[in-house]
């Protein structure tokens, strides 16, 4: 349904928007989405990102309603476009390298090396932890991830009761966990490097 506003001119229209009226937008929206849509086809070939791209050129107009300052309505959402493009070229880029430099790095072998190194490490930083815990806790929490003993037969062992036991272990894997934080996030990374490497 056509309002008053389609007879308006760009410069009318941009005074509109600088008041934050939300029919003047809607206006621009239906005048311009498809100027946009066109250029930014034409420099992407690629339908579904030509449309993403004009629909976040278009949200960020209306987002910023209350704070514009254009003088052009038309040079803005082109410009707006081009900004948008450069910053899509350099992400791609971006993403183009850092694909090619995962490559280079599975092919030298230096995937298994690295993996190798990680997970040493990390065990080395688990002993240390656990070294460092108190020492009942310390011996409990042996018994169970060591020994393969249940909390019933730790409790025999220890004369702790099995609920004792069982804080005990709870409290060890909290604090190791506190302490582990960053060497776990490794292993999320290598994860992530495997993946990428099978894709």
């Amino acid at each position: 349904m056509k309002t008053k506003y389609h007879k308006y001119e760009d410069d009318q229209l941009a005074v509109l928007l600088l008041d934050g009226d939300r029919l003047a937008y809607e206006e621009v929206y239906n005048r311009y989405f498809g100027i946009i849509y066109a250029f930014t086809r034409k420099m992407l070939r690629n339908d579904d990102q030509a449309e993403d791209m004009t629909q976040e050129i278009f949200l960020s107009l209306y987002e910023k309603l209350d704070s514009l300052k254009i003088s052009s309505i038309k040079s803005y959402l082109y410009q707006s476009a081009r900004y948008a493009l450069i910053d899509f070229s350099r992400r791609s880029k971006t993403r183009a390298s850092y694909m090619e430099g995962l490559k280079e790095f599975v092919e030298r072998g230096e995937w298994s090396t690295d993996e190798a190194v990680i997970e040493n490490e990390l065990r080395r930083q688990i002993e240390k932890e656990i070294e460092n815990l108190p020492p009942k806790m310390r011996a409990v929490f042996e018994m169970s991830r060591k020994q393969y003993l249940s909390t019933k037969e730790i409790s025999e062992h220890t004369g702790l009761s099995e609920g004792t036991v069982r804080l005990q272990i709870h409290h060890a894997i909290t604090r190791l966990r506190s302490k582990l934080t960053a060497f776990f996030f490794l292993q999320v990374m290598t994860a992530v490097l495997w993946l990428n490497r099978i894709f």
